[in-house]
């Protein structure tokens, strides 16, 4: 196409002079620089390619390191076994410990002190209960609908969504459902000639916590069927119990 034929040129035309027109056309459109794109990689990387894949990579891991541990599923926990305690550790003298370390606690949140009777209701103390934990208490079934499981107690040693599991005191691990099932536990007074609380010297520590004005609970388990985690945020409200 020729200079003078160009559909430019005549556009340039009619809002220029003719001179003014051509100069236009030949500095902005003919002169015009072509800037392309260079086709070849950088001379500084070899390998683009393998650069930019490598740089991926390392985004990748940088990701995966700030995400959170996957939990294990319910499979992988039986496989692993982290839940089954050991034959060597079914003896009820490993548990005291525990017990005492859970009447301390229990203790604290219902607000028992040295020299200080504390008397509770259902008001002041039940949510405050039902919210707890229970691993290292030591409790006793009263009645249920499994008639074998009456009469059992011990310590806590797991306290799932639908069981308890207790050593007794012959060293044995039984697991009892909590449905249709009340059980029974006490809270001893803290001993007043204490400086602080230790369950290790108070009275009737040996005989499940029965002692001087000892606090008496019954636990009805078919409205207790919660995991610890769960209770400790869960709210609970007083409502009538169609099993009584």
């Amino acid at each position: 196409m020729e200079a003078n034929s160009h559909v430019a040129l005549d556009l340039l035309r009619k809002a220029h002079p003719p001179e003014t027109a051509s100069a236009i056309f030949t500095e902005k459109i003919l002169h015009k620089p072509l800037r392309l794109r260079p086709t070849s990689p950088d001379p500084n990387h070899k390998d683009a390619r393998a650069h930019r894949r490598l740089q991926r990579l390392r985004k990748k891991e940088k990701a995966k390191r700030r995400q959170k541990p996957k939990p294990l599923s319910a499979k992988e926990k039986r496989i692993t076994g982290i839940y089954e305690i050991s034959n060597e550790s079914k003896k009820y003298e490993v548990y005291v410990p525990l017990y005492r370390m859970w009447l301390g606690y229990v203790w604290e949140i219902l607000g028992m002190v040295k020299g200080k009777p504390t008397w509770v209701t259902a008001q002041t103390a039940g949510a405050r209960l039902a919210s707890a934990d229970f691993h290292g208490a030591k409790l006793m079934v009263v009645r249920s609908k499994s008639v074998s499981t009456v009469g059992l107690r011990g310590i806590i040693v797991r306290d799932t969504k639908f069981t308890f599991k207790i050593i007794t005191e012959k060293d044995e691990l039984k697991t009892i459902p909590k449905t249709h099932t009340i059980f029974r536990f006490h809270i001893p007074q803290p001993d007043a000639t204490d400086e602080e609380p230790d369950p290790g010297k108070i009275k009737g520590i040996s005989n499940d916590g029965i002692g001087p004005n000892a606090l008496v609970f019954e636990l009805h388990g078919s409205s207790f069927e919660h995991r610890a985690i769960d209770r400790a945020t869960k709210k609970f409200k007083q409502r009538n119990m169609t099993e009584l």
